[in-house]
Parts: structure tokens; sequence; C-alpha cells
């Protein structure tokens, strides 16, 4: 009982103005500018689309790879509600917070690409919704994923209102929804792997194979566990808190555990389909295969030893490398190895590069904020935090 106490967690406190928040403040008044041509003058006015290339950065990265990102609060919750591995239970709601922000604006951004946003509401109303459609299944899973999160989160804003009743109320149903926050992120992470299965010979063969939902899969988890790691360290060097070392410990050979289990399945694929030479031509898609697999392979020579695994800045590192090729295997696959044929290119404009840093950095802001404001943070660290 006096170490659950010791863990629980309560707001950092502290001030909203510093030197972080005001850039990511700054950044995300250009993404409003942005974002306010384009919704009167159309997608043309601001990005570099086209109809070889109808979608690009904006759901590439905030989507497909924003929410694989956003896949911690899903991975930690499976080690502790399913697994019963009660340990990292002080990374729990740090976790949360952080999915529940990425997933939140990847659902919000899905907006920005559509060219009549007024008919988002199309995909969920009967008479106009596609259920046969992969996409469809993707857009259905993250809306409901967004809102069984903050549910979850709901009892530490009922725990900083005073409302004690409807926290316990939420407590009472939360083996529920923690069960469909388990199976949601699983469909639709699988489903993005399948969107790609669809756009059949358009994708490179270093990349399509009917193995992608489950790749897709193996690395969103694998890429929450390196979020976690990497958001840990962040938040212990910025709000200057001891990091639980313990805990990044054991969960880093969690992440390798599944980080060569995907390995494993990624390279096995290759050589029974008989593309493995491909990453030996001399193109693009096979420089960029290189970066990705050199990425991927990097955690493993980092955090090979256990005295590698005490090391913060190894950690550091390992995590950041893994996100990395995490971010290139999504890039790789749906911009780098996608081709609908001569004719068609596309880069992204500074519009939609300053609309993605935006999203990026409104997702900073609001991390900052609510664990300053509600009880987020282990209560043991949170003094030293506010000081």
């Amino acid at each position: 009982m006096a170490n659950h106490a010791h863990h629980a967690p309560a707001p950092l406190g502290g001030g909203l103005l510093t030197p972080t928040t005001m850039i990511c403040g700054a950044l995300v008044v250009l993404m409003v500018i942005v974002l306010a041509v384009r919704f009167i003058y159309g997608l043309g006015a601001v990005t570099n689309l086209n109809y070889g290339y109808p979608r690009r950065i904006w759901i590439d990265y905030d989507v497909v790879i924003g929410s694989a990102f956003a896949c911690g609060g899903f991975s930690v919750a499976m080690l502790v509600y399913i697994f019963n591995k009660g340990e990292y239970h002080p990374i729990v709601r740090p976790a949360l917070v952080a999915s529940l922000f990425g997933y939140t604006l990847a659902g919000v951004s899905v907006i920005f690409d559509l060219g009549r946003y007024w008919n988002v509401w199309h995909m969920f109303w009967p008479g106009y919704a596609n259920p046969d459609s992969v996409m469809f299944e993707v857009a259905a899973c993250i809306s409901a994923y967004i809102v069984v999160m903050w549910i979850e989160f709901a009892p530490a804003m009922f725990e900083k209102w005073g409302m004690a009743s409807a926290a316990k109320t939420v407590e009472k149903w939360m083996f529920l929804i923690l069960a469909f926050g388990t199976v949601l992120p699983m469909m639709h992470q699988s489903s993005l792997g399948t969107l790609l299965v669809v756009f059949g010979e358009q994708i490179n063969p270093l990349w399509q194979t009917k193995l992608l939902p489950l790749i897709y899969l193996m690395t969103a988890i694998t890429l929450g566990y390196a979020v976690v790691i990497f958001e840990a360290c962040l938040s212990s060097s910025g709000f200057k808190r001891p990091m639980e070392m313990d805990i990044l410990r054991k969960l880093s050979k969690v992440m390798l555990g599944i980080l060569v289990a995907y390995l494993i399945v990624r390279f096995a694929d290759l050589t029974v389909r008989g593309e493995l030479g491909r990453m030996f031509t001399a193109n693009l898609q096979a420089f960029m295969f290189w970066l990705e697999t050199i990425a991927f392979f990097a955690p493993l020579v980092l955090l090979a030893s256990a005295e590698s695994r005490d090391n913060p800045q190894r950690l550091f590192i390992a995590a950041l490398s893994l996100m990395l090729a995490g971010f290139l295997l999504r890039i790789n696959s749906f911009l780098i190895g996608y081709d609908t044929g001569d004719g068609w290119n596309y880069f992204p404009s500074v519009p939609e590069m300053l609309v993605t840093f935006g999203v990026i950095a409104l997702e900073v802001l609001l991390y900052i904020v609510f664990v300053r404001v509600f009880p987020v943070l282990p209560r043991d660290v949170a003094p030293a935090a506010a000081r």
C-alpha cells in the first residue's frame, strides 16, 4: 500500500510559459494560418497534391506514422493489465497522455486531407458508410479508440476536479474499457498494412507483401515502447526529475524481444518471396531500405548487454533509432516505394510541412499542459520536478 501511494500520480505544477511552450505555440499559430487558407481556398492553394499522389504527407505522417508513435498507451496497457506486469504501472498514465493526443490529433488531421471535408460524417452514416472498405475500418477503429482513451483518462481529470464518485464509476467499468482499448488499435494498425496490400503493384516489392498487416502491427507495438522510453528521457531532462531506470530497463528488454521477432519475420518474408536481392540494386528504394534496416538493427547493438541497458544515453539513442526506423518503414512503403507511373511526382510544400510541424508542436504543448495540471507523473518525482 505504501509503495502504491509513493507512486500515485500527482500534478507537476509550475508555469506554462516556457521557451518550449512558446516555440510550440508559434508553430501552432503558423499551422492555423495555413489551415485557414486551406479550408477557404482548397487543397490546391497550400499543397503539392496531384492526380498521381492525391494524398500524402498529412495522411502519411499524422495518421500512418503518428498513430504508430501514439501506441505507447496501448503497448504499456497490454503489459500491465493483460500480462499482469504491475511494475510498469507508474508509466501507464504518461504513456496514455501521449497516446491520447497522438491519436486525437491524428483523427482530427484526417479532415485536413479531405477535399470535401464537410462530408466527413458520411463515413459513419448508414447509407453513406462503406463497411467493406479497409479505410472504413481504419477510420472507425481510430475514432472509437480516441473515445476509449478519453474515457481511460477520465479518472485523472475527475481526481483533479474532486469528483471521486465519478472516478470510481469509471474505474468500475475499466476492465471493459481496457478490453476495447487493446482490440481497437490492433485492428487499425494491422489495417494500415492491409491498405498497402490493396495498392498492389504500385508498392515496391521490398515492402509489398501479404504480411504487411502483421509487420505494421508488430512495429507499432515496438514503437510504442520506444516512444515511452524516449518521452521518459525527455521529461526527465525537461522537468528535472529522476528517471524510472528500473522500469525502463525492463521495458527495453520487452522492446528488443519484439524487435527481434519482427526482423525475423521481415527478412524471412523477403527470402521466401525471392525479393531479397532488390536491396542490392542501385536505386533510391534500395538506399532507403538500407537506412530503414540499419535503424532497426541499431537498438540491438546499442542495448546488447545488461550494462548498456542501464545507460540512459544508450536507452535514449536506441529509442530514437527505433522511432526513426518505424518512421522510415512507413514513409518508404507509403511514399518512397509508391509509384503510380511515369509523369507523376510529389514533394511536400512548405505549407504542408508547417501543418505537420504544427501538429507535432500541438501534441507536445498539450502534453506539457496536462502533466502540469492533472495527476499524470508519479508523486515521488513531482516535488523535484516542480522545483
